[in-house]
């Protein structure tokens, strides 16, 4: 190389880091960080501060691995993580002090800082194509050995600072139950009423607790992002809490919790904040295992609306779309719409709406305590290789209500049911079953099955089996293949069921009646 054109690659290289640093870039190499595993948190948290004396910047982390402490957001900041670097927190809990406010499972408290962490900003990115590892491992095997001892533990003193830190601050029933172990593991990434969040293209792994957990937040973009946490407790993706205005696309998740879960506070510390999750798009994901691909609740309080989710893949996880709430949290699941979904290998529920999910709660006058869920509707699902179909399962004083599936097409062992619920219509629904009946409905009213016939694969065995409800409609429907019975009606507050239009030239019978029936069952 001649002396002329080095001369030239080198002004190129300095222009090109001039650029960088008059754009407001800082190397964290050239910040006093390192990139070999060495902890550096003070060099990233001045790096920051640095920027943001200035309005604000990009921390850019070039390749290879870097050790941090807690890291402190701050207005206009962007942490761009470069492909082949790895950002490593540190197992010392001791760095995650002194506490700090935030939300966790739905209560606002003090606790151990979370991993990434900003309160009350502005404009906060974390870009690139690199590696965030919270390796949380430390703080499940910590979880784990205090909850499965059998003894009664010296409390730790991160316990002991957690009790004088929320004495008289955290009032809820949960949180009383939880003060057997006090420890209270950090979300990995938590901004805290903030406004304009986006978190692009990183993967994230080894979540200490929840990993994305915005909470109080507008306009919040999630986009891209690879989240993996193998075999870990309570270590979901997503968790979005009291927040609006948010976009979810094109992440793939594997957790040990709920992959995508839509929260908004717990019980009466929800509804004292009475802050709404609402207007959230997610689209264009796929799950693969977790307990839930996308859930909603039980931390619901603060109530939850105006949700869209498209265009996704479950493959593996226990449930596909799991919507929960019990007695004591109140708030209001509404105006939610799911449509161009895919689901495979199921290992519980397809679909769950459960107004159960506390077991042991008793029947109450409806109040500020009383959940609600209502206008929910799913389209066009495909579902293969699932256990069970669905389940809805409201509670007396507040049936779940007006819901409808349009276009759908399961393979399960078992099929549908519904309790305690009202205005509940299939369109276009096929549910293939290899044990019981397709659909079991009782105790619910105004419920309308057009075409939705299915075999019942077992002799005697009805493909609809309703029990105790009034104000049913089935219609349109036609079993291709030959079937042992279709329909079955059971219990004496059973009363106007109508078959209309309906063609049975391959059903043996097309209906059973139970001794406890008092009405007439109407067929045209």
């Amino acid at each position: 190389m001649n002396l002329k054109k080095a001369s030239l690659i080198l002004i190129f290289i300095v222009s090109f880091s001039s650029v960088y640093a008059t754009n407001g870039w800082l190397n964290i190499l050239e910040e006093g960080g390192n990139n070999k595993g060495e902890l550096c948190t003070e060099a990233i948290q001045g790096a920051i501060e640095k920027a943001s004396k200035n309005g604000g910047g990009t921390i850019y982390f070039p390749a290879g691995n870097y050790l941090t402490g807690p890291i402190k957001l701050k207005n206009n900041i962007t942490i761009h993580i470069e492909s082949g670097a790895v950002l490593k927190f540190s197992t010392n809990f001791d760095h995650y002090l002194p506490f700090v406010e935030l939300r966790w499972e739905g209560t606002v408290m003090k606790s151990f800082s979370p991993l990434i962490y900003g309160k009350d900003l502005e404009n906060v990115t974390i870009t690139g194509r690199g590696t965030i590892d919270g390796q949380g491992e430390a703080w499940w095997k910590e979880i784990w050995r205090i909850e499965s001892s059998k003894e009664k533990l010296e409390l730790t003193k991160y316990q002991k600072m957690a009790q004088e830190a929320n004495a008289g601050l955290v009032t809820s029933d949960y949180y009383k139950r939880t003060r057997s172990y006090l420890f209270h593991r950090p979300p990995l990434f938590q901004t805290y009423n903030c406004k304009n969040v986006r978190i692009e293209g990183v993967t994230i792994q080894n979540s200490p607790f929840w990993t994305i957990n915005p909470a109080f937040c507008d306009n919040v973009t999630i986009d891209g992002v690879t989240i993996f946490n193998p075999y870990s407790p309570n270590t979901d993706g997503i968790n979005p809490t009291s927040c609006k205005n948010v976009h979810i696309s094109n992440c793939h998740i594997s957790v040990g919790d709920d992959c995508i879960t839509i929260k908004s506070g717990r019980d009466a510390d929800g509804r004292k904040w009475a802050t709404p999750t609402e207007n959230v798009t997610i689209t264009n994901c796929t799950m693969l295992d977790g307990h839930g691909g996308v859930v909603i609740g039980s931390e619901m309080s603060g109530g939850i609306k105006k949700i869209v989710i498209s265009n996704c893949v479950f493959d593996g996880t226990d449930r596909g779309i799991r919507i929960k709430a019990a007695r004591g949290r109140g708030g209001v699941v509404e105006d939610i719409r799911v449509s161009n979904i895919v689901m495979n290998n199921i290992k519980l529920e397809a679909f769950m709406m459960n107004l159960f999910y506390d077991k042991n709660t008793k029947v109450e006058p409806v109040s500020e305590r009383t959940p609600i869920f209502r206008n929910i509707h799913m389209s066009n699902i495909t579902g293969s290789n699932v256990n069970v179909a669905g389940r809805i399962l409201g509670i007396p004083e507040m049936p779940i209500q007006n819901i409808s599936f349009n276009d759908i097409n399961i393979e399960a062992k078992k099929g549908f049911s519904i309790s305690t619920a009202k205005d509940i219509e299939f369109h276009d629904v096929n549910i293939t079953t290899t044990l019981g009946a397709s659909f079991e409905i009782e105790n619910s009213k105004n419920i309308v099955l057009d075409n939705t016939a299915t075999k019942s694969p077992l002799e005697k065995t009805p493909v609809i089996k309703l029990s105790n409800v009034s104000n049913v409609m089935i219609n349109n429907n036609f079993p291709m293949q030959e079937t042992d019975v279709f329909l079955e009606v059971n219990g004496s507050e059973t009363e106007s069921v109508f078959l209309k239009n309906n063609v049975f030239e391959n059903v043996k019978t097309v209906l059973e009646k139970g001794k406890d029936l008092n009405s007439e069952i109407k067929i045209d």
